[in-house]
């Protein structure tokens, strides 16, 4: 298992720098979030390529900028506009393996989308089928105010694909969504693949790690008993720290307390 810091901790930073800062501060696991169309050009590819290799950085995922927009690309009943975005997918799984990455983070459909489960599902598998042509796999997120933040959607996926259904499960949107993420592991122990990770305490459902109540050993020892052994990436919002070293502190000391032991 590894921890990392996903590079959207630092946004609005630019995703070049975002990465360089990490690789400076010594962080050698993360995952990229992208944060236009332009940097799907190969030549910005080629500047990621350059500082992941200076600093030794592994990248576990990508994020791909269009998810404030995959209910309407992907899951609607236009299929034009799907084979539109199976394109931009097929680029970003290109993007993937040229970086190392396994998987890349979808957040997917609005809870009022027109396609029934069945058909959600369907068009999931068409669109894994596109990145696995780059031996990369697509991660359904647990976010709110989308489908897949229903714990009970979770289950009708797990229910019609079996462990097709792979799953990026967020902490604090497990929170949003009321749902206690220990019971996520205990209950999708053959689907999740990944985590973003973060704290929360009563006042605030994300903070940086350590900087609340929870658990975190216990969180990781239980995902070990079902058998994952991917990755822990922090992902918080920029109003959650003062100033990077935040991040930087966070991450350290919770590699040196939980998985140095």
């Amino acid at each position: 298992m590894n921890i990392g810091v996903s590079t959207s901790c630092f946004y609005p930073l630019e995703t070049e720098a975002s990465l360089e800062s990490l690789g400076k501060a010594g962080i050698k696991h993360t995952e990229i979030f992208f944060n236009a169309m332009s940097e799907l050009k190969q030549s910005f590819v080629d500047i990621l390529l350059d500082i992941q290799k200076e600093y030794g950085i592994s990248v576990a995922s990508v994020h791909p900028t269009m998810s404030l927009a995959e209910s309407f690309m992907i899951f609607s009943a236009y299929d034009r506009r799907y084979r539109e975005a199976e394109e931009q997918y097929r680029r970003y799984s290109e993007i993937a393996a040229q970086l190392g990455a396994r998987y890349i983070i979808m957040h997917g459909g609005k809870p009022n989308g027109v396609l029934s489960d069945e058909e959600y599902c369907e068009r999931y598998m068409r669109l894994k089928e596109a990145t696995r042509e780059n031996g990369v796999t697509i991660l359904q997120e647990n976010v709110a105010r989308h489908r897949a933040g229903d714990i009970d959607f979770l289950r009708s996926m797990k229910r019609i694909l079996g462990n097709e259904a792979e799953l990026c499960i967020d902490i604090k949107q497990a929170l949003r969504c009321g749902c206690d993420p220990f019971a996520l592991v205990g209950e999708f122990p053959e689907n999740i693949k990944h985590f973003h990770i973060s704290d929360h305490s009563v006042s605030s459902d994300c903070l940086l790690p350590g900087d609340g109540g929870f658990d975190f050993s216990a969180f990781f020892s239980a995902a070990a008993a079902k058998g994952f052994n991917g990755s822990f990436i922090i992902e918080v919002y920029s109003d959650c720290y003062k100033s990077y070293d935040d991040i930087y502190n966070s991450y350290f000391n919770l590699n040196q307390n939980i998985f140095s032991k």
